[in-house]
């Protein structure tokens, strides 16, 4: 069988990557492997992605089929990454397959040393991929080909905003953007349960909360406001919003989001 795409791991995210591909026609479904943990998984996971897919676990002789496709996506989670790296053979051919790591916190100079001869990249994509609307940066490896980064750009494009940028700035990135959905559930868990507690029910509070928050994204992004043109636009003199945003100020709400994304940043550098 000729295997096009290779994927070890297939989580939510690569599932997310690789099945928008297969819809779109940039992929064939005959042409992706996908290697997961267990039988058990292999069979069920079988049953759910695109047909003509082949799923196996990691232990069947097919896997390795994964390790020799041209294109190999690598979305295991990062602590199975030395486990995964000393089951796989170096290779040495004219034009190196190309391995694209999703894993967090897991730099280029370590993949090129686990997996030598591939040329690598490191995507840090965001969970609203899930429904098309995320953000993925990338950072090149040595040995990368105009062909190669012109294919994983196209790849992610489907599913989210694609930036290149340097590795250095990726952990903040992922700080940003990885870690920021889970910054807006809170706020928009916390201003539910502030109107229910207002009075209005939990149901309509919650839909209400998630309304508000995607309204004002759009309005910012396709306006291209400044935060704070906005919010002046929202609080007028004297107004509930004033008072509302006092409160806020009173509570450092600012100063926590500040610390709580160079605290992601720090994190993620202390994990190399």
């Amino acid at each position: 069988m000729t295997v096009s795409v290779g994927v070890i791991g297939l989580g939510r995210m690569a599932r997310a990557l690789v099945c928008p591909l297969i819809e779109r026609g940039t992929l064939q479904a005959s042409n992706v492997i996908g290697v997961v943990g267990s039988e058990a998984s292999a069979n069920r996971l079988a049953s759910e992605l695109p047909e003509g897919l082949t799923v196996v676990a990691a232990s069947d002789p097919r896997a390795v089929e994964a390790w020799t496709a041209p294109v190999q996506l690598l979305a295991v989670k990062p602590q199975q990454l030395d486990a995964v790296a000393a089951a796989v053979d170096p290779v040495q051919t004219a034009q190196p397959p190309l391995l694209i790591s999703v894993l967090a916190g897991v730099t280029l100079e370590r993949l090129q040393s686990r997996f030598p001869g591939r040329a690598c990249v490191r995507a840090v994509p965001n969970t609203p991929c899930l429904v098309g609307e995320g953000l993925c940066g990338l950072a090149w490896g040595e040995g990368v080909s105009q062909q190669q980064r012109q294919w994983v750009t196209e790849a992610f494009q489907p599913v989210s905003e694609v930036l290149e940028l340097p590795e250095s700035r990726l952990d903040a990135f992922l700080a940003l953007t990885s870690s920021g959905p889970a910054y807006v559930a809170l706020i928009a868990e916390a201003m539910a349960d502030g109107a229910v507690a207002a009075g209005l029910p939990r149901d309509q509070a919650h839909r209400l909360a998630h309304r508000t928050l995607a309204g004002t994204a759009a309005l910012l992004d396709q306006q291209q406001l400044h935060p704070g043109q906005l919010k002046d636009m929202v609080a007028s003199p004297g107004g509930t919003t004033m008072a509302a945003l006092r409160k806020l100020e009173q509570a450092g709400v600012r100063s926590a989001l500040i610390e709580a994304v160079i605290a992601a940043t720090e994190h993620g550098r202390a994990l190399r």
